[in-house]
């Protein structure tokens, strides 16, 4: 591994994607197709970055409602879909083009679909198979576990990997596994409470453009370096 073991770990939508606002769009409206009478938008934006499931079934019981399997599966297909046309977040490629660490992704999002939206869209080269997603632990964010799965794989430690999340559910997981955690707001989604909620949950900088990523790295891996001596 490049740089002594240290790797950088993207969450992939709101990160590499810029689908959290398409794919927030696309709930609300299927939610509200199926309950007209509700106020659905304000309980289900702070629910963002949690799998679709959670969103739905949090999101039911905050409005005493009820989605049947077959409701929640074609939210969840018509969602995906909508996610699966999203661009890049700008500036992205470039940053990680410049960024000597080894990459890896780490999502709340099930394989198939992360494999799907970084080949449409060229990214694949950056990670490769170094692809870790929810559908491949026993807890999805905002447990630990596909950050640990990640650090793992890549054959290093938590202290060693450096996170860009843009959620609370994904900062909080990383966290928790013991990494350094960047908050990234620049995301179409992106609000002013966003910062300090990143900042609570554990992100030890909270930024706004990808142009901003490669100096923050390489203070990161200067700081492990000499931390490692």
């Amino acid at each position: 591994m490049t740089a002594a073991g240290l790797a950088l770990i993207c969450d992939c939508d709101g990160v590499l994607i810029d689908s959290e606002a398409v794919a927030a769009a696309m709930l609300v409206r299927e939610l509200e197709a199926r309950w007209p009478d509700a106020d659905v938008e304000p309980v289900v934006m702070p629910l963002l970055g949690l799998r679709i499931e959670r969103v739905l079934d949090g999101t039911a019981s905050q409005l005493g409602r009820t989605l049947a399997p077959a409701d929640i599966a074609a939210i969840r297909g018509a969602v995906e879909q909508a996610a699966m046309q999203a661009p890049t977040v700008a500036g992205i490629e470039d940053a990680l083009a410049q960024i000597a660490l080894t990459k890896a992704c780490a999502s709340n999002s099930y394989r198939p679909y992360v494999e799907s939206v970084l080949a449409r869209t060229g990214l694949d080269r950056f990670f490769g198979e170094r692809l870790f997603c929810a559908d491949a632990v026993a807890k999805p964010k905002p447990a630990p576990d596909v950050y640990l799965a990640a650090a793992s794989g890549l054959g290093t430690t938590p202290e060693r990997c450096l996170v860009v999340e843009d959620s609370v559910t994904g900062a909080t997981a990383a966290t928790a596994a013991g990494m350094t955690v960047l908050g990234f707001i620049g995301g179409g989604h992106a609000s002013a409470t966003q910062i300090e909620a990143l900042r609570a949950a554990g992100a030890q900088h909270v930024f706004d453009d990808m142009r901003q990523l490669p100096a923050l790295a390489a203070q990161w891996t200067s700081r492990v370096a000499v931390g490692s001596h």
